[in-house]
Parts: structure tokens; C-alpha cells; sequence
């Protein structure tokens, strides 16, 4: 969260890691050309998979709700069409307000992702999952030490109200409901070598928090989800969060420091062995076993070498051996806007095809790399791109610039299938 901001298809039972191959519709190439209309889960290969966050948040409780309850909200109606114009078979949204009645989860697709706009076909994912986040639960500590208890800075995860930028997926296979793990009450201090925030006022190292205060303090900002994607009888682990961004904080650098340790997290738990001390929110442990299938996605809130998170952050996944980073998603308009916008970008260090956000230039940290749908390696990377075209496309009215008409994130998507 920044503030301003399946295919399977069956194969023979001889095949070695997977009994299924992960596909999507064919015809994506760089500028993501629309596929046709899917009413059901039956898919072919390659699977696509995409992160979206989709800024589908708003100010109060309930005014999501009341905004998708009829088909006239621009945003959504834009947010959508860019999901119809991807196509994913499988598809993160983050900054999308939790209710418990899942009431905006089913709303977005009927009102707008099974409703046609400007000439995109429309797209039913029969299956969804959502749950609930750590934004505006209040902690009852003062989090931020600013000598009063209450507000979103005092939450478990910053927000106005319980759920704000909350999370939901959506897929055209079968999620395992079942075997879905969450872990939004995972305690910081429970992992490895946390980096926990030092007071700079005092010389006792790691004391932002106090004792007490360390027996609640969650690590996840919203939460962890691993939700189990099935067809064919296999599974693809759809390791899904959004990592607090690394500013908003103080010399202590709290949210650095946290935001390093929720990408570790995913880190950890795709590494056999390195994974053992997690627990879920059912007391289940452990992380993935050696050999699962997985794809880690998210605004990770993370450029590799631009930005204020803590130098390595993001590495501790695009470096991890299990991890396949043969391709990288790339767009013609992130490299167009960082020119034309100039400011931070300009003494920027990472490749701006990368880009994924488009941040404010000055003051600010100009357009970034957050957004990440990372593959197991025993997936192969057939095709990726970040939906951002350049301004002589008609669909660049779906991006824009500020203030954008769907969010200051771009939708990322790869396309994958299983290796022999």
C-alpha cells in the first residue's frame, strides 16, 4: 500500500512435477491483446497469472459496497476493463476493502468484470476468496509512540476502519478453500532474526516496542495468504500479501524494517527447512514442502535498487534459487512516462521498462518496481508484461496520468506452464 496511491490442463500421469500443465489463453504478447469471453473454469495452456493493485479502496466503511452495488462507478468500471482487457486466469487484487459479507468481492464481478466496457468482452471468475486484513484493527498500544493510544497508526495495519486495502482473488480454476492458510496473527518477534525497530533516543537496541507491546505486534500489515489453486488434482500455491511500504515512519525506520521482513516471510516459507518456524492462523506450521508449485504475487512495495525500502529487500525473493526470474514483465509506457515525467526518474538506477507504479516526481520517488508475480522454478515463463501502454495507444486512457483513473499501479501478468 502506497498512500496516494489456470490455465491447467490435465497430462499423462507420467509427468514428473506436475500432473497438470499451468497455461493461459493464447495471443497475450507485449501488449496483452484481449483473449475471448470465459464463462467457466475450463482453461488451456498457459496459465496467466497477475497482481493488480487496483486502489479499490475507499475513505469509510461501506462505501465500497454502495460504489459496486450499481454499474456506475468509473473507477471500478476502468479497473475492470483492464482486467478484461489481461484476461488472467488468476488474478490479486490488493487495495480492495474487506467486508465480511464478501458483499464487494461478488458485486465487482457482477457489475462490472461480467459486464462489457468499451468493447471488451466480459470475464466470470466462478471462484473467490477473500479474508479478513489487519488494517484498522485496533491494537490498543501506541504503536507509533506518539504519546496517545488510538487511530490507523496505532492498528495493526494502517487504516481508518477494519479491512481498508484489503485483499481478494480470482480465479477461473478452483481454489481449495479448504487448505487455504492465512497468517495475519503471525507475531513479528516469532521470526528468525527479526529486524525490529530501535528507538534512536535510547541506547537499548530493538526497543520502539516495549515487552508487552512485542506479545501482540503482528508481522503482516494486511496478511499472508497460501491459496491452494486445484485442477487435474494438483495444486499451484498462489502465495499472496501486501507488504507495508518502507516510509510514513521515522529514524527507527518501523516500516523499512517491517516491510523487509513480510517479503522474508515468503522467502522463508518456500524454502524447505527455512519455512519450519511459521504457523498459521489455524496453528497449523511449517512452510511449503521441497518440490510444491507456487507463484509469489503482490505490491511488495520493493524496487530492487530505487525507493526507500532497506537495500536487499526484494532480493531475498528475486535471488532465492527456488525462485524463477528468467523474465521480467516490461511496458512501452513506464519507459515513455519516466522520460516525459523526469524528476526523481531522472537520476534513477533500475531499468524504467520495470516500472510498475507511477509515484509522484518531485518531491517523491519518482516510478518504481513494486509489483511482483514470481514463479516457482518448475514453471516456465512463456510470456509477462506490465499493462501500461504508451500514450498514442487508445487504451492508455485506462492508465493515464495523475490523478489516474484507475490507480497509480499497473496490473502485472505472466504467462506460465510446467516443465517436463
Amino acid at each position: 500500500m502506497l498512500r496516494h496511491r489456470s490455465r491447467l490442463a490435465a497430462v499423462t500421469a507420467a509427468t514428473a512435477v506436475l500432473a497438470a500443465s499451468f497455461t493461459a489463453v493464447a495471443g497475450a504478447g507485449a501488449t496483452a491483446a484481449e483473449k475471448g469471453p470465459l464463462t467457466s473454469a475450463r482453461v488451456t495452456p498457459p496459465l496467466r497469472v497477475a497482481t493488480y493493485n487496483a486502489s479499490l479502496n475507499r475513505s469509510a466503511r461501506g462505501e465500497l459496497v454502495k460504489d459496486l452495488s450499481t454499474p456506475d462507478d468509473p473507477q471500478a468500471a476502468a479497473v475492470a476493463e483492464v482486467i478484461q482487457r489481461v484476461r488472467p486466469d488468476i488474478l490479486l487484487i490488493n487495495e480492495f476493502d474487506y467486508d465480511a459479507e464478501h458483499a464487494a468481492l461478488q458485486l465487482f464481478q457482477r457489475n462490472y468484470l461480467a459486464v462489457g466496457h468499451h468493447g471488451s468482452q466480459p470475464i466470470t471468475y466462478p471462484y473467490r476468496y477473500t479474508a479478513p486484513s489487519n488494517t484498522g484493527v485496533p491494537s490498543g498500544y501506541d504503536l507509533n509512540n506518539d504519546g496517545s493510544v488510538g487511530g490507523p497508526d496505532d492498528a495493526y495495519g494502517f487504516g481508518l476502519f477494519r479491512g481498508q486495502y484489503g485483499m481478494a482473488v480470482y480465479s477461473r480454476l478452483p481454489i481449495e478453500e479448504s487448505a487455504v492458510r492465512t497468517f495475519r496473527q503471525f507475531l513479528w518477534k516469532d521470526m528468525p532474526y527479526a529486524l525490529l525497530p530501535d528507538d534512536p533516543s535510547t541506547p537499548q537496541p530493538a526497543d520502539w516496542y516495549s515487552g508487552e507491546e512485542l506479545r501482540h505486534v503482528r508481522l503482516s500489515s494486511k496478511s499472508h495468504w497460501d491459496v491452494p489453486i486445484r485442477f487435474g488434482g494438483e495444486r499451484l500455491h498462489f502465495l499472496v500479501s501486501h507488504p507495508t511500504p518502507p516510509v510514513f515512519d521515522g529514524a527507527e525506520d518501523r516500516n523499512g524494517r517491517r516491510n523487509h521482513d513480510e517479503v522474508r516471510f515468503w522467502a522463508n516459507y518456500v524454502s524447505p527447512g527455512k519455512g519450519d518456524y511459521v504457523y498459521d492462523d489455524r496453528g497449523g506450521r511449517g512452510g511449503l514442502q521441497r518440490g510444491e508449485a507456487f507463484v509469489v504475487a503482490g505490491d511488495l512495495n520493493s524496487d530492487p535498487i530505487d525507493g526507500d525500502s532497506l537495500p536487499g529487500t526484494v532480493q531475498q525473493l528475486l535471488d532465492n534459487p527456488l525462485v524463477n526470474t528468467a523474465v521480467t514483465p516490461t511496458s512501452r509506457g513506464a519507459v515513455e512516462q519516466a522520460r516525459r515525467q523526469g524528476g526523481a526518474n531522472d537520476y534513477q538506477r533500475s531499468d524504467p521498462r520495470y516500472d510498475t507504479a507511477d509515484f509522484a516526481d518531485v518531491p517523491g520517488p519518482g516510478n518504481l518496481r513494486t509489483d511482483y508475480v514470481l514463479p516457482s522454478r518448475q514453471l516456465r515463463i512463456d510470456d509477462a508484461g506490465v499493462f501500461w501502454p504508451s500514450s498514442e495507444n487508445p487504451l492508455f486512457r485506462l492508465v493515464g496520468t495523475y490523478p489516474f483513473p484507475t490507480s497509480d499501479h499497473r496490473l502485472v501478468w505472466i504467462d506460465v506452464t510446467a516443465r517436463d
